[in-house]
C-alpha cells in the first residue's frame, strides 16, 4: 500500500456532507424524482434517507420505514443510559455487571462477537469495554455543557482505577445459550465507536437484499451509499472544514460504499482554554492527540466506524500496519494538527472537484 503526503492549506475536517444537487429534480423529462426522509430519534443524531431511484411513494415509504425500524431496534439494544420494556439491552447488562448471565436477542450476540473480533484486529484500540473510563469523560462533558464555569478534567487516579475495569475478558458471551455476562462489578460496555455504523450497515443490508439501489443513508454523518445514481455515477461528498464556511478539505465521489469521519471537533468541552474532545486514548486515558480527523472509506459502515476511531488513537505508522492486515479495501484520509493531509493511494480515485 503506497501512501502520499501533501500539505493542505485547508483546515480541519469536520464531517461529511452528501450533495444532492446536479441530479434530476423533476420527472417532466422522464428523470427520477429525488426523495428524502429524516428522523431525529436514533443514536442522539439526525438520520437521513435519500434516493434518486424513482421509487413510487409507496415503495419509498416502505423502504424508509424499514430503515428506521432497524435503526430503532439497534438504538434500543445499544443504549447504555436507558432501558426499554421487553428489551435486555446494554444498559441492563451494565447494571448487572458482576451478576448472572442474561439472555439477550441474537442480534446483540452477533454484534458483541463482531466487536470482540475488531478488538483483536485493532490491538485493543476499538474496545467496547472502555465504558468505565468513557463514563467519567461523559459526565465531565455533560456538566461542562450545563455549567461551563464548573467544567473540570477527570481525575487521573479515577481514570486509572476505571482502566482496570476495561479488560475485554470481562465480557463473557455464550453463543449457544444466547447469554451475555460482565464478570467484573463496575465494568461496563460503551459501543459509541461502533454501534451507529453497525446499525447503518444492517439497514443497508436490508435494502440491498430487497433489490433497492440508488439510496443514500446519512446517519449522523455516517454515509452509506447503496448502489449508484441511476446513470451509474456516484455522489459528490464533501469532507467539511470546521474553520471556514467557504471551503472544504476535500470532495469525494463515492458509490456503493461507506464513508465515515472521526474528529476532535465533534464533541468537546473547554477547561482553562484547553479543548478536550471525546475520543479517548486507551493508554493515556486522555483525548487522543495524534490527528485532527480521520476519514475512512470502505464497503462496510460498521468497519469504517470502528477504524475511524481506532486509527485516530494510533500513530500514522501503526495505522498503516493495521490497514495492511485487513483483507477488505480500505482507503483513509488522515489530517494532522497542522492541516497536513496523509492519504492512501487508493483514495485518489475518489477525489473530485
Amino acid at each position: 500500500m503506497k501512501i502520499f503526503k501533501s500539505i493542505s492549506c485547508l483546515c480541519l475536517v469536520v464531517g461529511l456532507l452528501v450533495f444532492m444537487t446536479g441530479c434530476p429534480s423533476t420527472t417532466d423529462k422522464g428523470n427520477p424524482k429525488p426523495r428524502g426522509q429524516v428522523n431525529f430519534g436514533y443514536f442522539d443524531t439526525v438520520s437521513y434517507v435519500y434516493t434518486y431511484a424513482g421509487d413510487s411513494d409507496e415503495a419509498f415509504a416502505k423502504n424508509t420505514e424499514e430503515v428506521f425500524k432497524i435503526l430503532s431496534n439497534y438504538h434500543q439494544l445499544f443504549d447504555i443510559y436507558h432501558e426499554y420494556s421487553g428489551v435486555t439491552n446494554l444498559c441492563t447488562i451494565n447494571k448487572n455487571a458482576g451478576g448472572e448471565a442474561m439472555e439477550v436477542e441474537p442480534e446483540l450476540i452477533e454484534f458483541l462477537l463482531y466487536a470482540k473480533e475488531l478488538y483483536t484486529l485493532t490491538g485493543g484500540e476499538m474496545n467496547i469495554m472502555m465504558g468505565s473510563v468513557l463514563r467519567l469523560w461523559h459526565d465531565a462533558r455533560t456538566l461542562a455543557s450545563e455549567k461551563p464555569a464548573e467544567a473540570y478534567v477527570p481525575d487521573m487516579d479515577k481514570l486509572t482505577a476505571a482502566k482496570a475495569l476495561t479488560d475485554i475478558s470481562f465480557l463473557e458471551i455464550d453463543e449457544e445459550k444466547c447469554t451475555v455476562r460482565i464478570t467484573k462489578s463496575g465494568a461496563s460496555l460503551d459501543v459509541g465507536a461502533l454501534g451507529k455504523g453497525y446499525a447503518t450497515e444492517k439497514a443497508a443490508e436490508y435494502l440491498e437484499a430487497n433489490g433497492v439501489t440508488s439510496y443514500v443513508l446519512n446517519i449522523g454523518g455516517n454515509i452509506r451509499i447503496i448502489g449508484s445514481k441511476p446513470d451509474g455515477t456516484g455522489w459528490r461528498t464533501a469532507i467539511t472544514n470546521p474553520h471556514s464556511d467557504e471551503n472544504y478539505a476535500m470532495y469525494l465521489n463515492i458509490k456503493d460504499t461507506s464513508c465515515v469521519t472521526s474528529g476532535d471537533y465533534e464533541r468537546y468541552y473547554t477547561v482553562d482554554g484547553v479543548r478536550y474532545h471525546h475520543i479517548i486514548d486507551k493508554d493515556t486515558l486522555m483525548p487522543s492527540d495524534y490527528f485532527s480527523s480521520i476519514t475512512v472509506i470502505t464497503a462496510d459502515s460498521g468497519l469504517a466506524d470502528a477504524l475511524s476511531t481506532a486509527l485516530f488513537s494510533m500513530s500514522y505508522e501503526d495505522g498503516i500496519a493495521l490497514l495492511e492486515k485487513i483483507d477488505e479495501e480500505v482507503e483513509v484520509l488522515w489530517i494532522e494538527k497542522d492541516g497536513t493531509q496523509l492519504k492512501t493511494e487508493g483514495l485518489t480515485k475518489y477525489i473530485t472537484e
